[in-house]
């Protein structure tokens, strides 16, 4: 570039050739070119060039290392049906880089595109919400109870048999988005039998037929067919017809038994409603006993809660109790069955002895116990001790339980030993042992 211009000092001629370039050099200034030293006189050494930074013109543009060698990567073109195909993905943010630029340049010229990927994000937003989708188990209680104010139903469900109703339709929602896995979860029912814990091994499956076969004698009352067909128990109990149910299978029970079941509680409820509410009384026999229409319905509803949280803990999912208004019907049954469950153990040698010699005549009063249930659906009941027939009476109080609501039901549902039961207990010890191993009694499979 500074040809003739450039110098370079050196002390003398050396074997890499200077000596010519200099030779050359001093050539060029004896021909009186520009800069070129006069004959005669030493070579000139040239002053420094001025810096460009300091002579206004403008800068060159440098380019990057690499910029020659490798060239700017050319953007792909997508057509309109690639990037309508794309929108799904775009919303679900799973596009590359490119395609999520060529999407979004898109959507500001495509109006139908544009509406449609705004469709996609609503929609994605739907499915990632913090909280869960599940409904709320009391929903379709609090959504009747809210038609029913507005309009009465012409044929409505007994209060006895609302509970029933409830439960099932809880429990069918909890069954609905089952699969294979959670049908064949294995799940332990737990009952008392002579004061000893006992327990039986089966499937969720096989639970679902447990409470066909028992609804099946509230049905067979009602005059509707048995779930159980041409099988014939051993006897017409709870226990002997659930195992015959599972005899007379060839093969464990599976989703299938969900849908008998779910008829059969719907014409439960459907032929009580068209009773009106009358026939509460009509006795429904469980082969040991006996018990009327009104309390066998709050029997199956109670059964139903039980086995559906049995069925939640086989799968590990959280299930609530039944509303206050229903724990208590629940509650009260169970406080009203005691007395003559506690005449039962008694007679087999289960509880102490009466009191007295004598038992107290029906209606009289009589030693007492003082059942306090806290919590939702709680409230009090005296137990007379020493007959079935006697009244409860608070000047005869010779002991006084507290415990809560949910953990009293456990305890009739044989989940809970009765040693562990109680939060509260004052007064006669014996007493209080004899309505505590009554209400773990009241449990059967």
């Amino acid at each position: 570039m500074n040809g003739p211009d450039r110098f370079e000092a050196y002390d003398g001629p050396g074997d890499d050739g200077h000596e010519e370039k200099d030779d050359a050099r001093s050539e060029s200034g004896s021909q009186g070119g520009p800069g070129g030293p006069e004959p005669g006189r030493p070579p000139r050494i040239p002053m420094p060039r001025t810096s460009v930074e300091d002579s206004g013109l403008p800068l060159p543009v440098l380019e990057e290392p690499g910029d020659a060698a490798s060239p700017s990567p050319v953007r792909p073109v997508f057509e309109h049906p690639v990037l309508k195909a794309l929108l799904g993905a775009w919303a679900l943010a799973a596009c590359s880089a490119e395609e999520a630029t060529a999407v979004e340049e898109h959507l500001g010229e495509c109006g139908a595109c544009a509406d449609e990927a705004r469709r996609l994000r609503e929609a994605v937003g739907l499915l990632q919400r913090p909280d869960s989708l599940d409904l709320d188990p009391g929903l379709r209680t609090r959504v009747l109870e809210s038609c029913l104010e507005r309009r009465p139903p012409r044929i409505p469900v007994p209060d006895w048999a609302a509970a029933y109703d409830a439960e099932t339709a809880r429990l069918d929602a909890l069954l609905q988005d089952f699969g294979d896995a959670e049908w064949h979860a294995p799940v332990r029912l737990r009952w008392f039998r002579a004061d000893e814990a006992t327990s039986r091994r089966t499937t969720v499956a096989g639970v679902i037929a447990h409470l066909l076969s028992v609804d099946g004698l509230v049905a067979v009352a009602l005059g509707l067919d048995d779930p159980l067909g041409d099988v014939t128990p051993r006897r017409p109990t709870p226990a002997a017809r659930t195992e015959a149910y599972w005899k007379a299978s060839h093969f464990p029970p599976t989703r299938a038994v969900r849908a008998p079941w779910r008829e059969q509680s719907h014409g439960l409820v459907r032929t009580v409603s068209f009773t009106g509410g009358g026939d509460g009384g009509m006795p429904v026999p469980y082969g040991d006993f006996a018990l009327p229409l009104h309390d066998a319905m709050l029997d199956r509803a109670f059964e139903c809660w039980v086995h559906a949280e049995d069925i939640a803990d086989a799968v590990d999912y959280p299930y609530d109790p039944p509303s206050p208004r229903h724990l208590h019907r629940m509650i009260d049954l169970a406080a009203r069955m005691l007395p003559n469950v506690l005449a039962h153990r008694r007679r087999g040698g289960l509880a102490a002895p009466a009191h007295h010699r004598h038992l107290v005549t029906a209606g009289e009063p009589g030693r007492s116990l003082r059942l306090e249930i806290e919590g939702s659906g709680g409230g009090e009941w005296l137990i007379p001790l020493d007959s079935p027939a006697a009244k409860g009476s608070a000047e005869h109080e010779v002991a006084h339980v507290a415990l809560d609501g949910v953990e009293f039901c456990r305890l009739a549902a044989g989940h809970v030993p009765p040693q562990e039961a109680a939060a509260g207990q004052v007064g006669d010890r014996e007493a209080i042992r004899d309505v505590l191993f009554a209400a773990a009694s009241l449990s059967r499979m």
